[in-house]
């Protein structure tokens, strides 16, 4: 952060966390404002930036972590519908095994509208 003092606003932009998160910790850690130049009615503050901030900044999980990677694993049919049927309540996994034994597999697909393609 190049500024000295910034706004409850331009610090949550900076740091990626909300206004209201900036404000809390503002009252929690104490640290030092100032009324805002040129704003009437005294709630408009500005921080000033300095080693605290800056260390507690550095401290929090969110400024201090690099950024995540994410990759989608794609999974066989099998084991996606292993655990599609294990994260089904016991009602659930009754009525699906009720509706394979009563249509089967192929009267399952054709109510999905999937048709063999033979």
């Amino acid at each position: 952060m190049k500024k000295d003092w910034l706004t409850p606003e331009e610090l949550a932009k900076a740091t990626g966390y909300s206004r209201q998160t900036i404000n809390k910790w503002i009252k929690r850690e104490n640290w030092t404002t100032a009324p805002k130049p040129g704003v009437q009615g005294g709630k408009a503050r500005v921080i000033l930036i300095n080693d605290q901030v800056k260390s507690f900044l550095r401290s929090t999980r969110h400024a201090a972590e690099t950024p995540g990677s994410y990759q989608i694993t794609q999974h066989s049919l099998p084991t996606l519908l292993l655990n599609s049927i294990q994260q089904m309540s016991n009602d659930e996994q009754a009525q699906l095994t009720a509706l394979l034994l009563r249509e089967g597999v192929k009267g399952v697909l054709v109510r999905l509208g999937i048709s063999d393609s033979e």
